[in-house]
């Protein structure tokens, strides 16, 4: 496996805020791709457990913007070459010693798709300095709806065969040509099918239908959808959404 993608944690010493900035950096053989936290119709979602690791109060991942990737009809959604992921933690101890060590599960594929796991163990320390693949991948996250003009964001859902029905409008400038808008349901046990993206003047138009892991029946809470708008120019990252 190491011939195809090697991990290494970065250490990118202590932010303002008094929590300690890492990152995961993956690098992958050419032609090799892995995938973001929602990676569409035929990906491998990542997984991650700190479980060994000292001194970790909370851990917050930092996604940078990915690429969208059509192959034979499936649209995937993840990076390639190299992924720098931003990791922030809070220490359980403010000032004690911390390490990061834990495992993470994601999936690499070229021709084939491959499981894959990868183990971690690094001590990061409070006098390192930041470093400037994670102060780029911090950069490249999405725009807060705020910043990129976002002036609403409202839901149509209604019951559907298998189990509801989304329709989304976001009324915001452009991203840029071919808009792909992903939709995240914010439950664990709920999944979207292939979203449709369609713009009309100001308006982005996305369509899902959301269903359950078991079939069973289940409640929309619309404060915890998450829509993020994958354009050519940037991305944006928008929390929510009021009825239509």
């Amino acid at each position: 496996m190491e011939d195809i993608v090697q991990l290494e944690i970065l250490d990118g010493g202590i932010t303002r805020s008094g929590t300690h900035m890492g990152a995961i950096r993956l690098t992958l053989s050419e032609g090799w791709k892995t995938y973001w936290r929602a990676p569409g119709d035929a990906g491998i979602p990542p997984q991650f457990t700190w479980a060994g690791s000292q001194n970790v109060g909370a851990v917050s991942i930092k996604w940078p913007t990915p690429d969208v990737f059509l192959t034979s009809g499936f649209r995937t959604i993840g990076y390639h070459d190299q992924l720098v992921l931003p990791v922030e933690i809070t220490p359980a101890k403010t000032g004690a010693p911390i390490k990061l060590k834990g495992r993470m599960e994601l999936g690499i594929c070229k021709d084939v798709c491959i499981p894959s796991e990868l183990t971690f163990e690094q001590a990061l320390t409070p006098k390192s300095r930041k470093t400037p693949a994670i102060v780029a991948a911090l950069a490249d996250q999405p725009l807060s709806a705020r910043e990129a003009g976002v002036r609403r964001a409202s839901c149509d859902i209604v019951p559907s065969r298998y189990g509801m029905q989304l329709t989304a409008r976001i009324a915001m400038p452009s991203a840029g040509d071919e808009e792909v808008v992903v939709i995240e349901p914010g439950a664990p046990n709920l999944a979207t099918t292939e979203t449709t993206t369609t713009r009309s003047g100001d308006q982005l138009v996305a369509q899902t239908e959301i269903v359950s892991a078991d079939g069973g029946i289940f409640a929309m809470d619309r404060s915890q959808l998450r829509f993020t708008v994958l354009g050519r120019n940037h991305a944006v990252d928008i929390r929510g959404c009021t009825r239509h």
